[in-house]
């Protein structure tokens, strides 16, 4: 018999496989205890059960957790960029994040991505799959267990476009919250997408209070198409008219991912014609300054991005220049894995 991955269940489901070898609800509770609050990932380590228990789980399931490759911790800010071998050997990445009122893990949604961003290392490397609903909670039990932390906030802002893998996105999101597993409030989960918008708009309907986060970078369709393809599909005005679908129904303020890159998109008109199509909607815009990337774009200056925020919130929209975090190792997706294949990003 092919054993399953615990973690691909949600606990209703499991419920019903544990029926299937004869026990009983409240041995559910026992061992997802043992996985997410204890982090223990072998059955026959599960003391409260017995023997003869232990084995029955060994031989039906297994708990699925990644090999760490690689793990580049900042010297700066203790950021920690972890890249994982995956089952098939295929590699992905997550980055722990600390900040004063929480810890943080971006996790990947798929071995790499189809959107092929210009600015984008994970782009760059192409995609390969999807992840299970199990690989990618596995990511934040791997990370618990290995740097004794308690991840109390998650962004799905790793590898890959989280809303085209929207199924096993929400699996993972509706563990995480439920109170036998993770048991993650939902407003400390977030969605980062490039602007999937009918997958916003089927968002809006989430029974979950999660964050949404949309990457938007430019401020016109044709700035837009030249650093992200997924423009000509989705183009400005209709993820923004997802957005606002999405904010009448939720109420949720959306943040707004606004990579600056120098002499492309960092103008004080750029700034004035970002306010003016976000207008209507209630936003937080995060400026962030351009990583290295495969295309070669540049930073602007912090002169030029402070100027940005100010012209922002001079045209009504709230604005932040976003704290980054783990420069000094690459912490932006997909860098470490394109510098495993000796590509170098600078």
């Amino acid at each position: 018999m092919v054993k399953k991955n615990i973690l691909d269940y949600s606990y209703e489901k499991l419920i019903e496989e544990f029926k299937k070898i004869n026990l009983q609800k409240f041995r559910v509770d026992q061992v997802l205890d043992w996985i997410f609050k204890k982090h223990v990932f072998d059955f026959y380590e599960m003391t409260n059960l017995s023997k003869e228990m232990r084995k029955q789980l060994d031989d039906y399931f297994y708990i699925y957790i990644p090999e760490p490759v690689d793990i580049q911790r900042s010297k700066k800010d203790k950021t920690t960029k972890f890249l994982w071998k995956l089952e098939d050997g295929r590699t992905i990445e997550s980055v722990l994040l600390f900040y004063p009122n929480r810890v943080s893990a971006c996790i990947s949604s798929q071995v790499g991505c189809a959107l092929k961003c210009k600015f984008c290392s994970t782009g760059a490397s192409g995609f390969e799959r999807d992840l299970s609903t199990g690989e990618i909670i596995a990511q934040v039990l791997a990370i618990e267990k290995l740097e004794n932390v308690n991840i109390n906030n998650i962004v799905l802002m790793g590898m890959g476009e989280p809303l085209l893998n929207y199924d096993n996105v929400i699996k993972a999101i509706r563990n995480w919250n439920n109170k036998k597993m993770k048991n993650l409030g939902a407003r400390h989960i977030t969605i980062s997408t490039a602007g999937i918008a009918d997958k916003i708009e089927e968002l809006a309907d989430f029974e979950l209070d999660i964050r949404l986060s949309i990457s938007l970078h430019a401020v016109s369709n044709y700035q837009r198409d030249q650093i992200m393809p997924i423009n000509s599909k989705y183009p400005i005005e209709q993820v923004l008219q997802a957005a606002k679908i999405y904010q009448q129904k939720t109420k949720n303020r959306v943040t707004i991912e606004y990579i600056a890159i120098k002499g492309f998109n960092d103008t004080e008109e750029d700034a004035i014609k970002l306010a003016e199509i976000l207008k209507g909607l209630k936003v937080m815009v995060n400026i962030i300054p351009v990583n290295p990337n495969p295309a070669g774009f540049e930073r602007p200056s912090k002169k030029f991005l402070t100027n940005f925020v100010k012209k922002l919130k001079e045209n009504g929209i709230e604005a932040t220049l976003r704290i980054e975090k783990g420069t000094d190792i690459d912490a932006a997706c997909g860098q470490l894995k394109m510098r495993k294949k000796g590509i170098n990003l600078k």
